[in-house]
């Protein structure tokens, strides 16, 4: 099954919410005050889509937009239904926020992931995304994080 984007409404999170919780359990999962609290910021400052498969809501991301022309855009969250990974939608909505951010003028696209999560790391690598930094202990559990970027324009030259 296809799945198409839309905008995410506050109606969404009545199942947004369920699904973070699913996904996210250990991390913490952002709350329904959280998501609200995100999507006032939409168009200004944030962009958040949901993926719909037969009209059910199946996966989610959002970005923080660039303050500045070339400054970064943030993936903020990305996250697939148990029942739908592995079917193109996590390549879909990670292409949305690559498009969106290109958009706003982001020169690059930054985000954080668990060290230990091997999947979503594997699938940023595939998005041509590479590790610039940890931050020890950064999720729950004392588990580290790792900060990862994908040049949208030219990497700066090196100064010598």
């Amino acid at each position: 099954m296809t799945a198409a984007l839309r905008p995410m409404t506050r109606p969404d999170l009545d199942v947004v919410v369920p699904l973070e919780q699913e996904l996210f359990a250990g991390d913490p999962p952002w709350s329904a005050a959280q998501f609200e609290s995100e999507l006032a910021g939409v168009p200004d400052v944030r962009w958040y889509v949901v993926a719909e498969a037969g009209g059910v809501v199946v996966g989610y991301a959002g970005l923080q937009a660039p303050s500045h022309p070339g400054d970064a855009a943030d993936v903020l969250t990305i996250a697939v239904a148990p029942s739908s990974q592995r079917g193109g939608v996590g390549t879909l909505l990670m292409t949305a926020l690559e498009t969106e951010a290109r958009r706003r003028g982001a020169g690059e696209l930054l985000l954080e992931v668990r060290a230990d999560n091997d999947p979503a790391l594997a699938f940023y690598a595939r998005h041509g995304f590479e590790r610039i930094a940890v931050r020890r202990k950064y999720y729950g559990g004392g588990r580290d994080g790792l900060v990862l970027r994908k040049w949208l324009r030219a990497a700066p030259a090196a100064e010598g």
